[in-house]
């Protein structure tokens, strides 16, 4: 069974910055699997962040290009995400997932408010 859990939230000002981190386990396959970061805030649905293939491409949602960055250590079984220049609206709850199982993390709440 695979484990995900995220850390690294907090409360931040406005431009400032935060790195996730989502540790996996349970699987010896995790250099193998696409792994995503979601968020959603209060009252909104769940919505896409950032993915990394098993190969280390990315892609990420409008509101965050140039902003996030994703990225991973197969070593650790890790994926972090970089999130500078924050604003308000990035406020929300951060799940990581690993794509092929579906499975989700629990969540770190990420503040951002001056």
């Amino acid at each position: 069974q695979v484990q995900l859990v995220e850390s690294g939230g907090g409360l931040v000002q406005p431009g400032g910055s935060l790195t996730l981190s989502c540790a996996a386990s349970g699987t010896r396959f995790f250099s193998a699997r696409a792994m995503g970061w979601y968020r959603q805030a209060p009252g909104k649905d769940r919505e896409f962040v950032a993915t990394i293939t098993s190969g280390g491409s990315t892609d990420y949602a409008d509101s965050v290009k140039g902003r996030f960055t994703i990225s991973r250590d197969n070593a650790k079984n890790v994926v972090y995400l970089q999130m500078n220049s924050l604003k308000p609206e990035d406020t929300a709850v951060y799940y990581c997932k690993m794509i092929v199982t579906g499975s989700w993390g629990q969540g770190t709440q990420v503040t951002v408010s001056s």
